[in-house]
């Protein structure tokens, strides 16, 4: 039975982290995305984008307008820079800390979805964007 255990293991230890690390990165940056893309219309920051920053996100220390504005800009081109796989690591830095805000201050309760962004975003940290990425061309990432 060890021996099943051991061959299907190496088998699966075959897996390409390339796609592994694609498909961290496309999954994830298209909640992200779509989340922005929410907070828009015709080019400008919707009405509705502002009401929940003054009165349900309740962030502290950052001016409602002033979060609105860096969650729509984030949310709008970080996960551009993470589907090319350019600057990954920093993109994903940053939507780390993004996730890591909205668990904390806007949805505590939603702690699975956020953990699952958060790996994501871990594992990019660590691991590089693979070789299907600008950063790998560009000698970044390895």
């Amino acid at each position: 039975m060890m021996t099943l255990i051991r061959k299907l293991d190496a088998m699966l230890g075959r897996l390409p982290w390339d796609l592994a690390a694609l498909a961290l990165r496309v999954f994830p940056a298209w909640v992200f995305h779509a989340s922005g893309r929410t907070k828009i219309e015709g080019g400008s920051i919707k009405d509705s984008t502002y009401f929940l920053f003054r009165h349900e996100y309740n962030l502290p220390v950052i001016p409602p307008e002033l979060a609105a504005v860096m969650a729509t800009a984030a949310e709008l081109t970080l996960p551009i820079f993470l589907v090319v796989g350019l600057f990954t690591r920093f993109a994903a830095l940053a939507l780390l800390a993004m996730t890591t805000v909205i668990q904390v201050f806007v949805y505590p309760d939603a702690w699975p979805t956020h953990g699952l962004w958060a790996a994501c975003f871990l594992a990019l940290i660590a691991a590089g964007p693979g070789q299907i990425s600008l950063d790998w061309r560009l000698g970044l990432g390895r």
